[in-house]
């Protein structure tokens, strides 16, 4: 690995990155716009520029540069000595800050960037507390540049970020710079909206709040903002999100470093698709059919009452008179706690994988690229989990069917005990073949997030908590087992899936992801490989 001498300082660094890089690498604060690490460098904003030893022209020994040469650019090589905190430096970039402060509207009051703004920090770190500037700023209209997107061009420092990422990373190349100068601004092409299926990740990248979320917009200030770690449900891609909530409410996703998967983008299904979390139509309570009546079910008691319902008909029909559906919107948690439980109960319990929704083929981005080449994949299988549960079932062994099989032989009455889970984000995911196979048994447990025609011809209905509540394991398409956090709590007094679950399990105390994770290690050793992401490569946001 090479060394550098930043300030005096020795630095260890990556190979094949940049001189900025390595210095953010290193805790050094270098101000910087236009740089991102997952975009092509164009050094535009002068703001990263350093001094260097170079050989001198006439006696070509190392000696400071007269010339400022921007870090953004200059790949790191062994013995490289720069340096940024000198007087020449510290005057350039308060040059810079000033020029880009001058028409720059004063309003971090209501500017959704703010608290997030690097314009804000580097003003105060490394530009001046006053303005020169006497003349009237120049004033642009507000831009509606996309059916999600608002552009406010008087903010923008034209660091270019956007218009890069819609030509290297979407390949739509919606976005460009027009005119020249000091009437230079972003704008769409004529008749062509930012609208391609990343375009949310502009918002996230442009550094002085110019490129605003319609969704987001005034929602919310990010200060009084908790985050929480999470996975993606969107599809199988698996992309690693944060979830950002306050008092207890999701206000908005945002991807998270991870490279190989989803690098720095997540896609708008992912972004915007989770408000099915804040229906109020939402099950939040146990209930248990009592003759021709539904009660409320304790939470206390549903442990008991599932555990003696299913004794109860092994009991009388037999070991293998239980079958479980199981959904590829569990975590690898839930599903093995539930698998593990109903067998200890009913040794000969027929499990399955419930309903896999896909749509059309895999979104390949840069549009046109091949998948291999790709920046960004969608995949068109529509569930966080499906590869996890799969691997559950051929490790618990013994009867498992597909599901088209099991409602066949639900229908012609061989299970007289039926669970199914659910947890769709929606009410009309039950078919009617699978609403005629459920009438059968004698016993029928729904586990699902909205009320339906299943839940509706239920014994026992337990509510499904969105995946923003609970926390767990998800692998992905590539088998990837990778672990998220809780960010909220569940809807009324709703206990999480795997808490309930844990308890019909058997076990004490409250659950946790880990702890499960153990358990199940020795009987289901792929989930003992968790993935977590290597530190993200520091950059401004």
């Amino acid at each position: 690995m090479p060394r550098i001498i930043i300030d005096g300082r020795t630095i260890e660094c990556r190979d094949g990155i940049t001189v900025l890089q390595a210095a953010l690498d290193a805790g050094i604060d270098v101000p910087h716009y236009c740089y991102h690490p997952g975009l092509s460098i164009v050094a535009s904003c002068r703001l990263c520029l350093m001094e260097m030893k170079m050989p001198g022209p006439k006696t070509k020994e190392l000696e400071w540069s007269p010339r400022l040469i921007p870090s953004c650019q200059t790949p790191v090589r062994d013995g490289l000595e720069v340096r940024f905190e000198t007087e020449k430096i510290h005057e350039h970039r308060k040059r810079v800050m000033e020029y880009y402060l001058l028409n720059h509207p004063l309003d971090c009051p209501v500017c959704d960037q703010a608290g997030e703004c690097y314009l804000q920090d580097y003003s105060l770190k490394f530009g001046e507390a006053i303005s020169r500037m006497v003349d009237p700023k120049t004033v642009n209209p507000k831009k509606d540049v996309g059916p999600r997107t608002l552009l406010y061009q008087d903010r923008c420092v034209l660091c270019s970020r956007c218009v890069r990422f819609t030509r290297e990373v979407s390949g739509t190349s919606e976005l460009c710079v027009v005119n020249r100068g000091h009437v230079a601004e972003i704008d769409a092409f004529p008749g062509q909206p930012l609208a391609n299926k990343l375009q949310g990740n502009v918002v996230d990248i442009c550094p002085v709040g110019a490129l605003l979320d319609k969704d987001f917009l005034f929602a919310q200030r990010v200060w009084f903002l908790t985050t929480a770690n999470s996975v993606c449900r969107a599809c199988s891609a698996g992309c690693a999100i944060r979830i950002d909530q306050n008092r207890n409410r999701v206000y908005r996703l945002r991807p998270r470093c991870n490279p190989g998967v989803n690098d720095w983008w997540i896609c708008d299904d992912g972004r915007f698709g989770w408000k099915f979390v804040l229906d109020e139509k939402r099950l939040s309570t146990p209930t248990i059919r009592r003759g021709s009546d539904r009660k409320p079910l304790l939470w206390e008691s549903v442990p008991g009452v599932i555990r003696q319902r299913l004794s109860q008909t092994v009991d009388q029909h037999g070991p293998g008179s239980v079958a479980v559906q199981l959904s590829p919107e569990m975590c690898c948690e839930e599903a093995w706690l539930l698998a593990d439980r109903v067998r200890r109960i009913a040794p000969q319990a027929t499990l399955s994988l419930g309903d896999v929704h896909t749509i059309g083929e895999s979104e390949v981005l840069p549009v046109g690229a091949a998948e291999e080449s790709a920046r960004f994949v969608i995949r068109p299988e529509k569930h966080p989990n499906r590869r996890g549960v799969e691997v559950i079932l051929t490790a618990m062994g013994g009867p498992v069917l597909p599901r088209e099989e099991l409602w066949k032989q639900a229908a012609a009455g061989r299970f007289q005990a039926l669970w199914i889970v659910g947890g769709y984000p929606n009410s009309n995911w039950p078919t009617q073949t699978l609403l005629d196979a459920a009438a059968k048994p004698e016993l029928l447990i729904v586990q699902d997030m909205f009320p339906n025609k299943l839940t509706a011809q239920a014994d026992v209905v337990l509510p499904f908590c969105a995946w923003t509540e609970r926390e767990g394991t998800f692998m992905n398409h590539a088998g990837l087992v990778q672990p998220f956090e809780r960010a909220v709590d569940p809807p009324g007094a709703s206990m999480t899936d795997e808490q309930y679950l844990y308890a019909i399990a058997g076990h004490t105390g409250l659950y946790a992801g880990e702890k499960v994770r153990k358990m199940m290690s020795s009987a289901v050793p792929a989930m003992a490989d968790v993935h977590v992401p290597e530190p993200e490569p520091k950059y401004q946001h």
